[in-house]
């Protein structure tokens, strides 16, 4: 294994397993393929923990009935302040970075009409939906600048923290970076009964990394037609600035009582693994696709580029005064840094972690009607290099699988260097990982990490609708630069 030399064990496994280091070119070492590279900030980073931490508005439906709750946004245009004394200028859901957070109720019908007032093409996918296809944010499903479309979400899943983002094809990355993603919670009846934290307590934490100008503008890799584009940057933009609600580095005052953070990895291409320091337990509850069956104490919680993952801190185990941070153990220097907790008050706390949360069923391998292979890696685009699946770039006119309406399938996915894969539509169980089964009960997931020269099973089954619909990489540039396939469920 070449490049290797020099560096500490902790050094290479770093840089082989989080998809978001690099090696001494800039490429893998064990491909040579191209992984995620830094976009350096001209503008003076801020110090850690300087600034409150911003919550998302929560959208209030502009009208509800007997069957639905009907949400407007409008993207457009706005400048922000970021950095402190800066104005950045940002595309938002309603002007803001994140957009609104939509709460929902799981089974109830949830209509969103997204008002384009940008310059550009949009296309709003809801991450983790079980959604129509005319819904589901295809890349091509394109609403124009001055153009309106509703989206339909059904709703009919579990509780979980999803989320909203654009997606248009070829420009996902640079639509995102620029502002276009929000938090979309679904409730439900199960989960109200138990006594999780709530209010106040429960606090969604968008996490994303961008990078400044000295102007305040989030520089993004220029994307020049024909060959050549963005290749520079093509394994992935690396911000040198964590942001976290919008906010860089900053600081939220807690009581001494359990919180619950919804954990989401909004970031274009960097991997976190958060830990609490001066030490810890994130208690997980909760992944993609919503409750675990019994919660899973944890010293640390690794997210790939749209992974999330629902914990219990509880800031009993600390002292009226102490700072509590949570931290990167994938990050150097200011990339290191997440967040700041100040343990400022006792309080009255009546939540608790039941011993039980949900039912999950387990999928049977032995159900499973299909078994699929799909092999994600970097490749000639005619002239310039570009991220395949199973040596094919994302073509709208093709399609790679027709899985069959309530049937079950397990697919195959194996990398050359780091790949996020999301699945739209069908939540997926993980079998495998490198051959060996993952420990404890099953998981609902839409996102898996696939890390370096690595083979991960999954199961799923497919329910609800029938039509087209993707799996891509959800390292956005990988997934702009055609690292995507589209299915179709018959």
């Amino acid at each position: 294994m070449t490049g290797v030399t020099g560096m500490t064990r902790r050094q290479a496994l770093r840089l082989l397993g989080m998809g978001a280091a690099l090696g001494v070119s800039g490429c893998s070492l064990l491909t040579r393929t191209p992984l995620p590279q830094l976009l350096t900030s001209t503008a003076p980073l801020p110090a850690p923990y300087a600034v409150p931490l911003p919550l998302p508005a929560v959208a209030k439906p502009s009208r509800t009935d007997a069957g639905a709750d009907y949400y407007e946004l409008a993207q457009r245009p706005a400048e922000v302040e970021i950095l402190p004394g800066l104005r950045t200028p940002i595309w938002g859901y309603d002007g803001q970075f994140p957009g609104p957070t939509i709460r929902a109720r799981s089974g109830r019908r949830t209509v969103v009409r997204v008002a384009n007032s940008l310059p550009a093409p949009t296309v709003t996918h809801l991450h983790g939906g079980h959604t129509p296809p005319e819904s589901d944010g295809f890349p091509t499903d394109l609403v124009q600048p001055g153009a309106r479309r509703d989206y339909v979400f059904p709703l009919e899943q579990r509780a979980a923290t999803l989320w909203y983002h654009d997606h248009r094809m070829d420009y996902t990355g640079p639509q995102v970076w620029r502002g276009l993603a929000g938090f979309f919670l679904v409730d439900d009846d199960d989960q109200d009964k138990l006594p999780l934290p709530s209010g106040e307590r429960d606090v969604p934490l968008l996490i994303c990394d961008r990078s400044f100008q000295a102007d305040g503008t989030m520089p993004y890799p220029a994307r020049p037609d024909g060959p050549g584009s963005r290749e520079p940057f093509m394994g992935g933009v690396l911000g040198d600035v964590i942001l976290v609600n919008g906010a860089p580095w900053p600081r939220l005052g807690v009581d001494r009582a359990r919180y619950r953070l919804r954990l989401l990895n909004a970031s274009n291409a960097r991997t976190y693994e958060l830990a609490l320091s001066p030490g810890g337990t994130l208690t997980r509850i909760g992944s993609d696709g919503g409750l675990l069956a019994a919660p899973r104490p944890a010293r640390q919680v690794r997210l790939a580029p749209g992974e999330r993952a629902d914990v219990i801190v509880d800031f009993a185990a600390y002292r009226v005064g102490d700072h509590v941070e949570l931290r990167n153990l994938l990050g150097e220097g200011p990339q290191a840094q997440v967040m700041r907790f100040t343990v400022e008050r006792d309080a009255r706390d009546d939540s608790a972690i039941p011993a039980t949360l949900s039912t999950v069923e387990r999928l049977d391998p032995a159900a499973a009607t299909a078994t699929r292979d799909f092999e994600f890696s970097s490749g000639d685009l005619g002239g310039h290099t570009g991220w395949l699946i199973n040596g094919k770039p994302f073509d709208v006119r093709r399609v790679d699988a027709r899985p069959k309406l309530g049937q079950v399938e397990v697919w195959r996915l194996t990398s050359d260097v780091a790949h996020p894969v999301h699945l739209h539509l069908a939540p997926f169980q993980v079998l495998s990982v490198g051959g060996e089964r993952p420990e404890g009960p099953p998981e609902w997931k839409d996102t898996v990490e696939l890390r370096e020269a690595q083979t991960v099973e999954i199961i799923t089954r497919f329910t609800g609708y029938r039509g087209r619909y993707v799996m891509h990489c959800h390292n956005l540039e990988h997934e702009d630069m055609a690292m995507m396939s589209t299915f179709e469920v018959v």
